[in-house]
């Protein structure tokens, strides 16, 4: 869903590290996340996803962001760096995300 700052956080990484990915839009709106199909992808009914293959799945935007930076100068190995980013990243996801981007989804879904 590129309409989705979780959704764009995961496009800007794989873009960044040049990753080869397929990006499929899901139409959460029209009820495509609560499906029996996207459902076996994430029981919990939310984007974004990561297919990494065909048994396994993997959910939640910074899960996702940890997951693909790994080995990658996006999350260092040192130990104080690493929790340096996962502070921030913790800080975007509960401290800006519910009342910045929930805002601007709720705004823009209501044009």
């Amino acid at each position: 869903m590129s309409s989705s700052g979780n959704c764009y956080k995961v496009r800007l990484v794989l873009e960044q590290l040049n990753l080869p990915y397929e990006w499929t839009e899901v139409d959460f709106m029209n009820g495509a996340t609560r499906t029996d199909a996207f459902r076996k992808l994430n029981p919990n009914a939310k984007v974004p996803v990561l297919i990494i293959d065909d048994d396994t799945t993997l959910s939640e935007s910074d899960a996702i962001l940890c997951y693909l930076a790994e080995g990658t100068p996006l999350f260092p190995s040192d130990r104080l760096e690493r929790a340096q980013v996962l502070q921030w990243m913790f800080f975007e996801q509960y401290s800006h995300e519910p009342y910045v981007a929930v805002a601007r989804f709720v705004s823009s879904a209501s044009s």
